[in-house]
């Protein structure tokens, strides 16, 4: 996300030209005036200016920076010359110069620059563009109440300015004020449509706030509009690899790698989607060759303990893992180490410093999310139980669509939902689609209704564009697998929408679920899994919410299949869940691990090992560190 923020070449631009300055304008009564030696003469600047703005134009101007990278370019200049010892003033005089003559007029290149409108001349020309510099300089530096002090001066001068609002944007994301930063960059774009930045960060904050499906669209637009966009390429492969549609990621993943042979994002997002899809040694030499790239990258070497269960033989693994975590990255950066470190001591049973190294990750990766409010969800809840009576339901229900297709796998996440996909995948007349948006999508976009009835023409509608959305993954298979554990709480619209549509609810230990949920990095929408207070809360609501659709549901609708027993008795629950789906038997769905398709969620690994029941009471290993999870004991018994 946010790579309109990566300005290494414009730094190191900025810092050779800051070099060559001082190299030129050297010792002596012509040299640059220097804090420890005040009596050297000032330069003389018109012949070394001169010759200073010949090189920007040769080795920065073509750059075609973006308006952050000009002001990274130029701050980089400015800190390097005053590490020089050049005296401020004459440090401010030359930075001046260098971004007055970045910002000139150049060809298409122009159509970048912040417009000086009438309310802008306020604040005039030179101060208008210290404001967006300053700003940019606080964004990189990650003061971001700072940057928003600067831009949001910027529009107060001049509430159209779309630099400023991207500006906006941007700090509000990192500030974790989603549905503001959104607002923002949608301003941006509606007074400058052809902004290609205001589009992909647009994109950034869908994708964290879990809005994948949604996300595609702005970043095809900055595709559009700036076709050699690589992030933008990058960025549109890892969207599509989250809505499951992994043979479209690979092939914009590919179209990255022709023009970036070397990148390692796009490495590891290759070699992610051959984890996903089962090749997990060419997935472990995808990422050991992004590390050849660059060594300290935390999310390669972070993934390679996703790719196997972790032993003592992996010690080089962790001291490597350790000392990148311990390298001052940033936090998010961090979290993805942490959770992979926690992984390896929970592997090998190291309990106690997996805990530690779990809790700092998800002290790191709450940074980046909105705090979960019990009260909000609590409200959610009671609204659907009340709007969604067994009167209510039944009577939608009457107008449904008479589909069978849709199979809808939910429950907690990590409650074993990949696994019943996985099993019911593997029957030839069944097909997974993975964890689908489309009633996530269709409930926010609804944002104050969401939580009541949709009319009838609306669910119409509904069932149409769903069963095309299926189709589209699979055009023949007899049932296709939805399994997205926040169906979970539309499955009242879902049955009045579906009414023939069969639902299988994973119930697994509650102190289980939720300390897999909290071992788990998921996407920081996710709130309530990076505390455990939060994480027993939520679970609370979750159970009450499920016992109030067991309750209006008709009983031949949702079948509860506990996971303990699932993988006690495998064969028992296989033909259980394939009777209930209207399927015959067939003996492909016991050998699910052999099963050749990708799987996009966390159990990338663990669905094509056979059942085990290592993960049941897991826990218990866990007990003295989970006070606020120890109140969900027998819960569900």
């Amino acid at each position: 996300m946010f790579k309109w923020l990566d300005a290494r070449e414009a730094t190191e631009v900025g810092t050779a030209l800051a070099d060559d300055f001082v190299l030129q304008s050297g010792p002596g009564p012509q040299g640059a005036r220097r804090k420890d030696n005040p009596s050297v003469a000032p330069v003389d600047l018109q012949r070394f200016l001169q010759k200073f703005l010949q090189r920007v134009d040769r080795e920065a101007r073509p750059l075609k920076l973006n308006l952050f990278k000009r002001a990274k370019l130029a701050n980089s200049f400015k800190w390097r010359l005053l590490e020089k010892g050049v005296e401020p003033p004459l440090v401010n005089e030359l930075t001046q110069a260098l971004v007055m003559r970045l910002t000139g007029k150049r060809g298409t290149a122009a159509a970048e620059q912040p417009v000086v409108s009438g309310a802008k001349r306020k604040l005039g020309a030179k101060g208008a563009q210290a404001l967006h510099v300053q700003g940019t300089e606080y964004l990189e530096r990650g003061a971001y109440d700072e940057a928003l002090h600067c831009f949001q001066e910027l529009l107060q001068a001049d509430p159209r300015d779309a630099h400023a609002h991207n500006g906006m944007g941007i700090a509000l994301a990192r500030l974790s004020r989603y549905p503001e930063a959104e607002d923002h960059l949608r301003r941006a774009i509606g007074i400058r449509e052809n902004f290609p930045e205001a589009h992909f960060n647009l994109a950034g904050v869908l994708l964290s706030t879990g809005r994948y499906v949604e996300s595609e669209q702005p970043l095809r637009r900055t595709l559009k509009l700036q076709p050699d966009h690589l992030d933008a390429r990058i960025a549109l492969g890892g969207c599509l690899l989250l809505n499951g549609r992994v043979a479209e990621a690979r092939e914009a993943y590919e179209k990255a790698l022709r023009v970036a042979p070397s990148n390692p994002t796009v490495i590891v997002g290759l070699g992610q989607i051959d984890a996903m899809e089962g090749h997990f040694a060419e997935a472990e030499a995808a990422y050991r060759r992004a590390l050849d790239v660059e060594p300290g990258a935390s999310y390669a070497w972070a993934a390679i303990a996703g790719l196997r269960k972790m032993t003592p033989s992996d010690r080089d693994w962790l001291k490597r893992a350790e000392e990148i975590a311990d390298s001052g990255l940033q936090s998010r950066d961090e979290a993805v180490v942490r959770f992979a470190v926690g992984k390896y001591y929970d592997d090998v049973g190291d309990f106690a410093r997996a805990f530690r190294s779990y809790q700092r990750a998800n002290e790191l990766h709450k940074l980046a999310a909105r705090p979960y409010r019990p009260e909000v969800h609590a409200r959610f809840v009671d609204d659907l139980i009340r709007e969604y009576s067994q009167e209510v339901v039944a009577r939608a229900s009457a107008g449904g669509s008479g589909s069978e297709r849709p199979v809808f796998v939910v429950g907690m996440p990590r409650s074993g939902t990949s696994l019943v996909e996985q099993i019911v995948a593997a029957h030839p007349a069944a097909y997974g689609a993975g964890e689908l948006e489309f009633w996530t999508a269709f409930f926010h976009k609804r944002d104050a209704n969401a939580r009541t009835l949709p009319e009838e023409s609306t669910r119409r509608k509904l069932a149409q564009d769903y069963l095309r959305v299926l189709s589209g993954h699979s055009p023949d298979a007899a049932r296709v697998v939805d399994k997205a554990p926040i169906n979970s709480d539309y499955l009242g619209l879902i049955h009045a929408v579906f009414p023939k549509a069969r639902m299988i609810y994973l119930q697994r230990d509650p102190i289980d679920v939720c300390l897999s949920c909290y071992f788990q990095q998921f996407s920081p929408v996710m709130s309530y899994t990076m505390d455990l207070g939060d994480l027993a809360n939520f679970y609370r609501e979750h159970r009450r919410l499920m016992a109030h659709w067991r309750q209006v549901l008709p009983g031949d609708t949702l079948l509860v299949v506990p996971y303990a027993q699932l993988v006690a008795e495998p064969e028992k629950w296989t033909r259980r869940i394939l009777e209930f789906l209207g399927l015959p038997w067939d003996d492909s769905c016991l050998e699910f691990h052999k099963l050749k398709r990708a799987v996009t969620t966390a159990s990338t690994w663990q669905v094509r090992q056979k059942i085990y029941k290592s993960s049941v009471e897991r826990w218990r290993n866990y007990e003295k560190f989970i006070t606020p999870l120890l109140s969900l004991r027998n819960l569900d018994s």
